[in-house]
């Protein structure tokens, strides 16, 4: 035989006796049958030819003419029909979850990362059938199930040898072939291997990804979200809708199935590996986290970085009945100049000037106490370093929420209101295991006190700011002491450090914050913090820098930093020779603290995501809530609702009124929910505010943003 008439690339003879091998019999589904999926609002539900092959579920439209069904091997569920050659769908069994409907006892539905797909059988026990054999073939996957060894994939080449033989060929030229044939299919065969260890990787991620948000559910929220079976269907615009939407599911079956996961009955997942996390795993393990890397977790509508190491405790998960972004403005807003307001105001009190709502954001200084809180996972994290016995570790998480609470001023062009005498705001977050509760005590000075109770800690204090408006900055410096308490009995003391708004006229405002930050405790360690002044010749502002010292004034660990941006530390035997240049995300330093990314609906006042939350006012929140409240301030209200005449008006109403507070003063009013604990001392809260919240009572709180006729009924309306 002429080497022409050889196969170029198998040199197999080509002519009637060359005949293909027989192709390889195709593996059997385990399970096959007809089930009804919701498609969309269009179409309703449709029937579908469903096979369980390995861990994959695919699903095909039923054939109309008439064919046998699936091979016997297939255990058949249900009547015998049979699908289209072409799956027009694809689930993975090893990412999926199942639940049974409870109003529907033919009804179940498989819930991936991605979508939801809601199934209904000709039975009951067509269900339960199909559960048990999802179940059974999600246990029996494996991440390497589907690899084989090359030694397992390979073949025989004896007929190959026995058919060149009987063409004469030689020994020489059939082991050349074999050698050719071999390196073909090892070559085909490692980038087969190469692309199925790929995607099982990704496989393995949307699952880690999904056994995450799972647990971080069951660990923040009473019941699942409903978010993962929300009822979507895509539309075009004439009018038809999309059997290929993310959930797969309508409005109508949608609502039925949001009812089912509001009932307080149990919940029935057929999960046959854990998908929700131990929370009480080793707490060694949780305390692991050194370096380690920003992954997700939901707040409001968007992602920010974990807090795992801790438990419950290490994230700071936003409940979705929050409001991601403020009222659209209904009015056009009109600038103001700056000169105009300047040029009579220089050298005084920044308190006593009247200036419109333009220089305002839509919260109060009550609120924007409540803002330095929004980091308050950081002292979940210390208390639980403590009650292991790691006081170090304790007392660098308290520095970061010190540092913490400076963040949200970055970018931040507008003055806060300043409350009314008698003005409270409180802020309760079960989600973050929080509740907050503040009042301005005194208005000149002006005083404001608040009180927060977290997971083992209360936190306490009051501020009084003394502010110079120069023309091109305003100077604030904070009076007061803040004070932190843990359950065991360990406290820690700071005061704030002096903050300056540059640029009024000329130039883009920003603010800066200087000055030295002790923060003293009553046990082992103390740490002071450096926040750098700002200078022309600064390359890297906005710097922190600091020690922890123990007793005997030995420096024990370093921490470095920006206020605006992370917080790192070092723990030495000797802090005191640390470069702190060298310190950052690339030294072997420990992440302590990051910022949350910015909110993804920005407004002019720059407000971040915990910022925008702060002034929500919904209905049943409004019942609850004393006549006191910032969130019922009108001005305010008007401002954030975009009404800015109104707001201007408002404004200047309740400064007006806001000037007998002196008076008010002086004929012996007090505040309602604080006192001093000294004659000089700092402002604690004598309690009693929830309860009456609870119980509605609210006959010893004024309406303070309301009208009142002279000045003796002002006064005679205080509690003495």
């Amino acid at each position: 035989m002429r080497p022409r008439d050889l196969h170029p690339l198998c040199c197999l003879p080509v002519g009637d006796r060359c005949s293909p091998p027989p192709p390889q019999p195709e593996e059997p589904p385990a399970v096959a049958g007809v089930l009804y999926k919701w498609t969309n609002i269009g179409k309703g539900w449709r029937p579908r030819w469903f096979l369980i092959r390995n861990d994959v579920l695919a699903y095909s439209k039923i054939r109309r003419r008439s064919r046998p069904a699936e091979p016997a091997a297939a255990r058949l569920i249900g009547p015998a029909e049979c699908g289209d050659d072409r799956p027009i769908g694809f689930v993975h069994l090893k990412n999926s979850s199942f639940r049974e409907s409870k109003s529907d006892d033919r009804r179940f539905y498989i819930i991936t990362p991605t979508k939801t797909l809601q199934l209904r059988t000709d039975s009951a026990n067509d269900r339960v059938a199909w559960i048990e054999a999802l179940v059974s073939t999600r246990a029996e996957s494996s991440p390497n199930g589907g690899l084989l060894d090359q030694n397992d994939a390979s073949f025989s080449a004896v007929r190959l040898r026995n058919r060149m033989h009987a063409d004469g060929l030689g020994e020489e030229i059939i082991k050349d072939c074999e050698q050719i044939v071999h390196s073909e299919f090892s070559q085909y065969y490692a980038q087969m291997k190469q692309r199925c260890e790929e995607y099982l990787s990704f496989l393995g991620s949307l699952s880690r990804q999904h056994k995450a948000l799972n647990a971080d559910d069951t660990a923040n929220v009473s019941e699942p979200h409903p978010h993962l079976i929300k009822p979507e269907y895509s539309c075009s615009g004439h009018g038809k809708c999309s059997e290929s939407s993310n959930t797969e599911s309508s409005d109508d079956v949608g609502r039925q199935e949001s009812d089912e996961l509001s009932d307080e009955d149990d919940y029935h997942f057929y999960d046959t590996r854990q998908s929700f996390s131990d929370s009480a795993a080793s707490p060694d393990l949780k305390m692991k986290i050194s370096n380690s890397s920003k992954d997700d977790c939901l707040y409001g509508d968007k992602f920010v970085e974990p807090r795992s190491d801790m438990g419950n405790s290490g994230c700071l998960l936003l409940s979705s009945k929050h409001r991601t972004k403020l009222p659209k403005p209904v009015e056009t807003e009109k600038g103001v100049s700056l000169w105009s307001m300047i040029k009579d105001n220089v050298g005084k009190d920044l308190t006593r000037v009247c200036l419109p709502v333009y220089f305002n954001e839509p919260l109060s200084s009550l609120q924007k106490c409540f803002e330095d809180l929004e980091y308050s996972y950081l002292l979940d994290r210390a208390y639980e370093y403590g009650l292991k016995g790691n006081s170090l570790m304790r007392i660098l998480y308290v520095a970061a929420f010190a540092v913490s609470g400076y963040a949200s001023s970055d970018g931040r062009p507008c003055k806060p209101f300043n409350p009314l005498l008698g003005e409270t705001y409180e802020a309760e977050y079960p989600e973050n295991g929080i509740r907050f509760f503040s009042e301005k005590v005194s208005h000149h000075p002006m005083v404001m006190a608040c009180h927060c109770e977290g997971k083992g800690w209360k936190f306490w204090g009051d501020s009084n700011v003394k502010s110079k408006f120069w023309g091109q900055t305003i100077q604030l410096d904070p009076v007061g002491v803040l004070t932190l308490e843990f359950d065991d009995g360990e406290t820690f003391q700071w005061s704030k450090v002096t903050t300056t708004i540059n640029n009024l006229i000329i130039g883009r405002v920003y603010c800066h914050h200087h000055g030295t930050m002790n923060i003293s405790g009553n046990r082992e360690y103390s740490c002071k913090l450096t926040f750098k002044q700002l200078s022309f010749l600064e390359r890297n502002p906005r710097q922190v820098h600091g020690f922890v010292k123990d007793v005997n004034g030995a420096k024990v660990a370093t921490l470095m930093g920006k206020w605006d941006e992370s917080l790192y530390c070092i723990t030495t035997d000797d802090a005191s020779r640390v470069n702190f240049s060298a310190l950052g995300p690339n030294a072997d330093a420990t992440l302590l603290w990051e910022k949350n990314e910015p909110s993804t609906n920005p407004t002019r006042y720059n407000l971040s995501s915990f910022a925008i939350t702060l002034n929500e006012l919904t209905p049943e929140l409004k019942e609850k809530l004393p006549p006191t409240d910032s969130r019922l301030r009108p001005d305010q209200r008007h401002l954030e609702n975009g009404e800015y005449d109104k707001a201007n008006a408002e404004k200047l109403r309740l400064e007006t009124r806001q000037r007998m507070s002196r008076k008010m003063q002086e004929f012996g009013w007090k505040p309602r929910w604080f006192q001093r604990d000294t004659e000089d001392g700092t402002f604690r809260y004598t309690g009693g505010y929830w309860e009456a919240r609870e119980q509605g009572k609210w006959d010893d709180c004024h309406d303070i943003f309301g009208e009142f006729s002279d000045n003796r009924k002002l006064q005679a309306s205080q509690p003495v």
